[in-house]
Order: structure tokens, then sequence, then C-alpha cells
């Protein structure tokens, strides 16, 4: 024990940091915002032990500091939900847009060309070919639903 004692105190700042460092890194790869607080506490309670504090202090400060900055960021920066589809979603951003029919939509199936690209599409409409439409929604992934614009 007085090894790991004497090296703690001696590296008490880098230990500290080390910690920070660690819980960063576990947040960065799993997103969940709840180690953010404990890293920037860590990084915090590094710069405590310069001062002639007792370790549990320090362990103390870590504590209320985790809580405190927890709480606080949950309250004052709550995470936000982006109304509407998933920026990262190409075929969902593309519900609401408008497009014509490149080929005549007859029994229900066609093809339209919304933003550049040409699609299949089903309409409960027949409609002859330039008809504008509004996509309606996607259908297994490259099928659109339309309706008459």
């Amino acid at each position: 024990m007085g090894d790991f004692a004497t090296f703690f105190f001696a590296n008490a700042f880098w230990i500290w940091m080390g910690l920070a460092a660690l819980l960063l890194g576990i947040e960065i790869a799993t997103s969940t915002g709840w180690l953010l607080w404990p890293a920037g506490s860590s990084a915090a309670v590094a710069f405590f032990t310069f001062a002639p504090f007792p370790w549990p202090v320090d362990v103390l400060a870590f504590v209320i500091l985790t809580v405190a900055s927890t709480l606080l960021g949950r309250r004052y920066m709550p995470r936000t939900i982006p109304e509407g589809p998933d920026i990262n979603d190409p075929h969902a951003r593309i519900i609401g847009h408008v497009g014509v029919a490149a080929s005549a939509i007859a029994g229900g199936h066609g093809r339209v060309l919304v933003d550049g690209k040409e699609w299949a599409a089903e309409s409960e409409a027949d409609l002859p070919t330039g008809t504008r439409v509004t996509v309606v929604s996607v259908l297994d992934g490259a099928h659109l639903k339309v309706k008459p614009a």
C-alpha cells in the first residue's frame, strides 16, 4: 500500500487527468451525455491537487462537482430532439418534396423524378407523364408513394 500511496500522491494531477481522459473517451464512444460532466469534474479536481488538501477532500470535491454539474447540465442544457426526419436518412428527407411523373403512372405504378433522381413510384390515382407529384412516404427504401401536387 505504501508504494501505491507514494505513486498516487506524486502523480495525483496526472491520475485525475487520466480519469478525465478515460471518461471523456468513453463519452465520445457512446454519446450518452452522462459521462461528460464527470470527465469535466475530474479535470477540475486535477487542479485541486496543487493545493495542500488531503486526498479525501479531492474525492469529495469530485463527487460534489459531478453531481452539481450533472444536475445543472441536465437542467440548463436539455437534449433537443430535432423535429422532422433524420438528416442522415436521405430517403426520409425526400418526404414532402415535389417532383414530376417521369412516365405515366398506370395501375398504381410508374416512375417519378424528384430532386434530380428517378424513383419507382406508387400512386392511388393514374397520372400522365409530366404531372406534378408530392412524395407522401418512402416504401421499401427505393419506392416512393406519391400523390398529385
